[in-house]
């Protein structure tokens, strides 16, 4: 889809949308907003209309807010290639990293009950590979992990993680709004199947690698069972995404390399 097109009159008119449509900055180039209303492309469908089930469906929180997806004027989630939302006031605060963490929580306990979507299991981009690397399963890119010394130092220190998987949100700093006198809004959910505190931890890693969080609080666990195990698949899973997208380099190297000592190095 075209990043410089707009939705359609038709999609507009079919989601109940007047006015006219205003690109918005970050994320891929392709969300649009007119007035309280956000149209983005949606996902293959399957996800996108399991995500919008689930979300129409989550009960009211003080903990957190989602924006409310909207079906159109025959009922459904999607049209002609477009989802839209409910727009919710915020900015995202990737400093805001305990306040990140417990929205996430909260909204991943309100789905805890979900059993696991198909298309988690069948998706093939190098999110779900990396993920796959991280959590230790067979995969077609097993041999990174040998090749990268990084990733080769962060998989020796697996052990065993003994807690249930369910869908989580597995790319919440940059994605968890605030506003003042609303609760945090979780939005751009990406859904993994895993321990509920993976979801934690890969944001403590973002936030270390990428905006100057203290290294020294890579110890903080939020009461989370088998943190550092946590941190180790969290830094594989980011690194190794990098590797599969064509994007890592020295710089990357030197930048993760101190994080990546700093996990190995914390107790548990």
């Amino acid at each position: 889809m075209d990043a410089a097109l707009p939705p359609a009159r038709e999609v507009l008119r079919a989601f109940g949308v007047s006015g006219v449509p205003v690109l918005l900055p970050g994320g891929r180039g392709l969300t649009w907003r007119a007035g309280d209303v956000v149209l983005r492309p949606a996902e293959p469908d399957e996800e996108t209309t399991w995500k919008s089930e689930a979300l129409s469906r989550l009960p009211e929180s003080s903990a957190f807010t989602v924006p409310t997806p909207l079906r159109d004027d025959a009922g459904e989630w999607i049209r002609d290639g477009w989802e839209a939302l409910r727009w919710v006031p915020g900015a995202a605060d990737p400093t805001r990293v305990g306040d990140v963490v417990r929205a996430g929580l909260a909204f991943q306990e309100a789905l805890a009950g979900h059993p696991e979507p198909g298309f988690i299991a069948r998706a093939e981009h190098a999110w779900a590979r990396a993920d796959l690397l991280a959590w230790g399963e067979p995969d077609r890119d097993a041999a990174l992990l040998a090749a990268d010394p990084l990733l080769a130092a962060l998989a020796a220190e697996y052990r065993g993680v003994d807690a249930p998987s369910q869908v989580v949100h597995a790319d919440l700093l940059g994605n968890v709004l605030f506003a003042p006198g609303r609760p945090p809004a979780v939005i751009d959910w990406a859904p993994y199947w895993r321990p509920a505190g993976f979801s934690a931890a890969v944001a403590v890693a973002d936030a270390v690698c990428w905006h100057a969080h203290p290294v020294k609080r890579l110890a903080e666990d939020f009461g989370i069972g088998r943190w550092r195990q946590l941190l180790l698949r969290a830094l594989v899973f980011r690194m190794a995404t990098l590797h599969l997208l064509g994007r890592w380099d020295d710089a990357d190297a030197r930048r993760h390399a101190p994080v990546v000592h700093a996990v190995i190095a914390l107790d548990g």
